[in-house]
């Protein structure tokens, strides 16, 4: 173990190497997360000396030593004194402790632990391993897993689409299936892996490109009384060009032979037109009758794919709640026009950005609709913008926005001070994996950011699209409640928050 602990006018900085002391990085991620909410910690950082973070390390000014390598884990933080750098370390203790997982006996009957993940299925003789290892090295571990008969949700993320290619190609070969890369969210016989909400067990089977977009359709499911036999990940890329639908196929496959999914849907992102209409044909041929919730111009939202799904079943579509005061929109004055989207869920900021842009025109935003509407690097435009702040580009090296919200409470902050900007738009997300309670660091955020344009004589409107259920640890009506306290309009439905806003600067009525 190396330590460095340095004072200075800007607080304590304690560096601590563990050698040798691999945690995966999504633990280490909600790690980080914890130990920064520790009284007197101004900045913390927990993850595995990869280059990729290193180099965050060095931007967020701690001096590492040189002999830590991708093995080792790096313990940052930042104090305003030594007790709180004590108590942080504490914390981290703590945290890694519950996980349990680093190195010694213990694994399987006393043996020791598993160092490759084909040993590891073997051994346990799984179904589905999970793997969530830094991009580079997703490969050969979710192949390994594959070889020992394992199918694979891999959650790592920047992955080269020539590597998700290859994984599925093997998977197919072999009638196993492969969730990801990038796959945030699934749930298999009602066990929730990544980011996921609860919600009961019932009849509708889905397949997913999309994380945030499978959790608002699982969500609203269970608000309507619906629940979900399985939920299987695709990653956000499998309908694209390159990928082609190989998961998706196999998804719908094993969902068509399950005798507990009466209806399957298909929910994605914007996918490609050809590789759309191929999966259309081939859920033609299945027994099980199949609907497609796919993003696009002229396609229906995620809300409306919700509601055929209910008419399907013959169930009755109820009004989807809100929290807070959605009377019409007074008319626009002054310079106050934009409407700035800032979401923790791409496909949720794709969805919103689609309705927009029927009433406002071009959205510029770091996942574009079209290329020549990308933001440069600093993420800045005079005109309507949306953000996905969960995109890859900005979570290399740190947690997802879902677990650490830090950046985005930044640019909330900025765009409020915006004498442009009239909507905030933004969306909350609840279930496993996320924050465990989001709005305690949202809410005050948010009612500043209201006094701030107050007291510029301007009046900003915040609108929140709160993604969960009300059996999510986090609390679904605590949550939505004190976002409303602090003067957001709250839906549950993304879409229906989307034009919300819409109205907001238009001065029309949603």
């Amino acid at each position: 173990m190396t330590l460095s602990t340095t004072p200075g006018a800007t607080g304590v900085q304690h560096v601590e190497i563990r050698r040798g002391r691999y945690v995966d990085s999504v633990s280490l991620m909600q790690v980080s997360a914890g130990v920064a909410g520790v009284d007197g910690v101004r900045k913390a950082q927990v993850a595995m000396a990869t280059e990729l973070n290193l180099d965050v390390l060095a931007q967020m000014g701690f001096t590492i030593p040189p002999e830590a390598g991708p093995n080792d884990m790096v313990v940052a933080v930042v104090g305003d004194d030594d007790a709180a750098v004590a108590a942080a370390l504490e914390a981290v203790d703590t945290a890694i402790a519950a996980i349990g997982t680093g190195g010694g006996a213990g694994g399987f009957g006393g043996e020791p632990d598993a160092r490759t993940t084909r040993w590891a299925a073997r051994r346990a003789h799984a179904s589905l391993a999970v793997v969530s290892v830094p991009g580079e090295h997703a490969f050969a571990e979710a192949m390994g897993a594959l070889e020992a008969g394992s199918s694979v949700l891999v959650f790592s993320d920047n992955v080269p689409v020539e590597h998700e290619v290859r994984l599925k190609e093997e998977a197919d070969a072999r009638d196993l299936l492969v969730m990801g890369p990038d796959c945030g969210t699934a749930i298999v016989n009602g066990v929730g892996l990544g980011f996921a909400n609860v919600v009961g067990r019932g009849p509708v089977g889905i397949a997913a490109a999309s994380g945030t977009g499978a959790q608002q359709f699982t969500s609203l499911l269970h608000a309507a009384g619906v629940g979900v036999s399985h939920c299987l990940g695709l990653g956000g890329r499998d309908l694209s060009a390159e990928v082609g639908g190989r998961a998706a196929r196999s998804a719908l496959r094993a969902l068509d032979a399950d005798p507990s999914t009466e209806v399957i849907v298909v929910v994605s992102k914007p996918p490609h037109p050809d590789v759309a209409r191929e999966l259309r044909e081939y859920a033609a041929t299945l027994a099980t009758p199949v609907h497609f919730a796919l993003l696009g111009a002229g396609q229906p939202d995620i809300t409306a794919g919700v509601e055929n799904v209910l008419a399907e079943l013959g169930h009755e579509v109820p009004a989807w709640r809100t929290w807070g005061t959605t009377t019409p929109a007074p008319a626009v004055v002054g310079e106050a026009t934009l409407l700035r989207g800032l979401f923790a869920g791409g496909t949720l900021c794709d969805e919103a950005m689609l309705i927009a842009e029927e009433s406002l025109g071009d959205i510029a935003s770091n996942i574009p609709l079209r290329p020549e509407l990308a933001l440069p690097a600093d993420l800045q435009h005079d005109g309507h913008l949306m953000i996905d702040f969960g995109d890859d580009t900005l979570t290399q090296g740190r947690p997802h926005p879902m677990i650490d919200p830090a950046l985005r409470l930044a640019r909330i902050e900025r765009e409020a001070a915006d004498p442009h900007t009239r909507v905030i738009l933004l969306d909350v997300v609840l279930g496993f994996g996320a924050h465990a309670d989001p709005a305690a660091e949202l809410a005050p955020v948010l009612a500043q950011a209201r006094r701030t344009a107050t007291d510029a004589g301007r009046d900003l409107a915040v609108v929140v699209s709160l993604c969960g259920t009300d059996a999510d640890p986090q609390g679904l009506d605590a949550q939505a409640n004190a976002l409303a306290e602090a003067g957001a309009v709250v839906f549950l439905s993304n879409a229906a928050a989307a034009r919300h806003a819409v109205a907001l600067v238009t001065g029309g009525t949603r």
